[in-house]
């Protein structure tokens, strides 16, 4: 009898108590965003993280390289900063650069290699805004394979590298015994 009235009254109290959520109205999700704001807004952050690294690491550390074989900090940097033209001139109807790699010596401090990778990431942005959705589909030659690719694929590869190269110069960042921007708590 005690194990009724027990259930009886758990069952009675229960019944006040909604179950977890059955109370809150969630917001239906948010409509996805189109292709090109997709491809702008992954643009965007990879271009931040490394501008970000390009404006926080010490200058007299600029020419640091965790092995000889590697490429130094500011090398890194302008590497992956000159690749992004491999997209932005063919999207916008130029050449691609004459070479992979501009040279340290026209970019002597770090306040000009700064500049040069917000650039390219600046005006790999506009070349997405200005082809929008429609123009990420036009064709473009890709330059290594010697093939048509879709600019939004030439962009998504891209930006592919210029995460690479982020990953890389986190190690830099750690082998010098330093914490990248990333990674520190947030404030």
């Amino acid at each position: 009898m005690l194990v009724g009235i027990f259930g009886l009254a758990l069952a009675v109290v229960g019944m006040g108590v909604p179950a977890n959520g059955q109370d809150k109205k969630e917001a239906p999700p948010k409509a996805a965003v189109s292709p090109s704001q997709a491809l702008l807004d992954a643009w965007n952050d990879v271009g931040r993280k490394l501008t970000a690294m390009a404006e926080d690491f010490p200058e007299d550390k600029y020419d640091f390289k965790p092995v000889p074989a590697q490429r130094t900090f500011a090398e890194q940097l302008l590497h992956a900063a000159n690749a992004n033209y491999f997209f932005t001139n063919p999207a916008m109807g130029r050449k691609p650069p004459a070479g992979e790699d501009p040279k340290r010596e026209d970019y002597k401090t770090k306040a000009a290699v700064a500049a040069f990778v917000k650039k390219a990431f600046e005006d790999g942005a506009a070349a997405i805004k200005f082809k929008g959705d429609k123009g990420l589909n036009d064709l473009v030659v890709d330059p290594f394979a010697n093939q048509q690719v879709r600019v939004s694929d030439m962009a998504w590869g891209l930006l592919e590298h210029s995460g690479e190269h982020y990953g890389q110069l986190v190690v830099y960042y750690r082998v010098a015994g330093l914490v990248p921007p990333e990674s520190r708590p947030k404030k």
